[in-house]
């Protein structure tokens, strides 16, 4: 198994197996994946302009649980619903305006962010290597603040959007992607027994 992220193109990691789950399973995947984002939206500390939630740790696990394809569709599927305007965004919110106001490019990055940790747990960046697995969560939530800020910038100017919009998440981020690797080791190994 390599660390690296070139290489052959085979998965080296699907801990849920969905690789080769039929489509009836993939689609429960993605609902179930969608509810998780969903609840985890409604864990939240209310900051100015952006709040803090579980939101990018599920994002990052999503990512890694699914793969880049399945994780994707997952967290797409989540923000299509938020813009449509069911309750599934920070607090309960929904609607469109989300996307274009102070939390759009965050909105935005989540599946950018998913696919890439999708990408790396697939090559071996997985609950298996704990140390890859949280470097990969932190390039996700890396992902996440600089694509965020880039839009904040827009709306509010670069300084007070990294003051605003990334200084504030720095730490949340560390911890967020440490708890999404644990969690992502444990699942592993509870794999791992039921297949052996």
């Amino acid at each position: 198994m390599t660390a690296s992220i070139s290489g052959p193109t085979e998965t080296f990691f699907d801990p849920l197996d969905l690789h080769r789950r039929s489509l009836a399973w993939k689609i429960g995947a993605v609902i179930l994946g969608t509810l998780f984002l969903a609840v985890s939206s409604y864990v939240e500390i209310p900051m100015y302009p952006v709040p803090v939630t579980l939101q990018t740790f599920s994002v990052v696990l999503v990512g890694a649980l699914y793969g880049w394809r399945l994780g994707g569709l997952t967290i797409t599927a989540w923000l299509v619903a938020g813009a449509s305007g069911l309750p599934v965004l920070a607090g309960g919110a929904g609607g469109v305006q989300h996307f274009l106001g102070p939390t759009g490019g965050y909105l935005l990055a989540f599946p950018i962010a998913g696919m890439i940790v999708g990408r790396l747990a697939e090559r071996g960046w997985s609950g298996h290597r704990i140390g890859l697995a949280f470097i990969a969560m932190l390039i996700g939530n890396a992902v996440c603040l600089v694509i965020g800020a880039a839009w904040l910038a827009v709306l509010i100017g670069l300084k007070q959007a990294i003051m605003a919009g990334v200084v504030p998440f720095l730490l949340g981020a560390v911890l967020k992607s440490a708890l999404a690797a644990m969690v992502l080791k444990l699942i592993c190994g509870r794999m791992k027994r039921a297949a052996g």
